[in-house]
């Protein structure tokens, strides 16, 4: 099998040959990623003492340590005020040439799996539009504004949807952080209410073009997984695995034939810095979920205190694990 096979026989639980590979610094990859790019938007980026400023699509300033990690956190929301939203101004992502660099890269000879990355989801981008604490009320207080909003957002996700599926993707990427350690920000009841059938109604445009949904999200989301699951979530991309039951996990997907896609635990073990640990963490991943496994590194470790070297052992621990079971695999 090549690449792409090898990532669809791991979503379809199709006795794959091996466990799917996403490492960067020139490590085995089974994908292509790219994003889209918002027409007539062009970031900018200050710094101030030792803050970095920059600003984003939806008109939000953010903030991080210029020495620290990558993303940084909200300074100023655009919507302080429900009176804001008529000015708020999506982005544009009706113009193909937002799906230039996508088209060039999926359109080249390739066995990959070719992976649109969508920069996130509605609840990950109205949480900052308004300001995660106030955006808690309004789920509240506020259901008709809040549901406006979620309604502009479902726009643009839907024009990058059918941009991934006219350019070449085989899947898309998206990222909602919905948990804390021990369960949901807000409840199931409050999921089903604001999210599910406009998730359902995106999930269902992105399987008409034959694309695969994987879905990011920190924390614990274990009471909504089945409806996730319901609603066409076809790999789960969880950087905190050992937060869940992983046995239970892995019935879960077993049973609904869809992937997990993650690193090692990024906050139990890599974090460690002990060889035994991290090895010990990769065989448990692998011995669990395979079948229907993609293992990866993350991207910001310096954000999370992790060196190479440790990512290295991880790295190697998983490929000696395939090579022992699956005899032709190299690396």
């Amino acid at each position: 099998m090549n690449s792409k096979e090898i990532i669809l026989a791991n979503i379809n639980h199709e006795n794959p040959p091996r466990p799917g590979l996403d490492f960067d610094r020139n490590r085995v990859s089974d994908f292509l990623f790219t994003e889209l790019k918002p027409h007539n938007y062009h970031q900018k980026r200050w710094i101030e003492g030792d803050r970095e400023y920059y600003d984003d699509e939806w008109g939000n300033i953010w903030h991080r340590m210029a020495i620290g990690s990558q993303k940084g956190e909200i300074f100023q929301p655009f919507i302080k005020d429900w009176s804001d939203l008529e000015r708020l101004q999506a982005p544009d992502y009706s113009h193909p040439d937002c799906a230039r660099e996508m088209k060039d890269l999926f359109s080249q000879p390739s066995d990959k799996f070719k992976l649109a990355v969508l920069g996130g989801w509605i609840f990950d981008n109205a949480r900052y539009i308004r300001d995660m604490g106030v955006y808690f009320l309004d789920m509240a207080a506020n259901p008709f504004e809040l549901n406006r909003l979620h309604g502009i957002i479902s726009d643009v996700y839907e024009q990058k949807i059918h941009l991934a599926g006219n350019n070449g993707a085989d899947g898309i990427f998206l990222g909602e952080d919905m948990g804390t350690q021990t369960g949901l920000l807000f409840s199931p009841k409050m999921f089903r209410y604001y999210f599910k059938t406009e998730y359902a109604r995106l999930f269902s445009i992105a399987h008409d073009y034959g694309l695969k949904i994987f879905m990011h999200s920190c924390g614990k989301n274990w009471s909504i997984l089945p409806d996730l699951l319901e609603i066409g979530v076809d790999a789960f991309q969880f950087d905190q695995p050992t937060v869940y039951n992983m046995p239970e996990l892995s019935a879960l997907l077993k049973m609904h034939k869809a992937a997990l896609f993650s690193p090692i635990d990024i906050q139990k073990i890599l974090p460690t810095g002990d060889r035994s640990i991290i090895e010990r963490g990769a065989k448990e991943m692998f011995e669990l979920f395979k079948g229907g496994l993609i293992f990866k590194n993350y991207l910001d470790l310096s954000g999370i205190g992790v060196q190479e070297e440790w990512d290295d052992w991880g790295y190697y621990a998983i490929c000696q694990l395939i090579a022992e079971e699956f005899q032709d695999f190299s690396y």
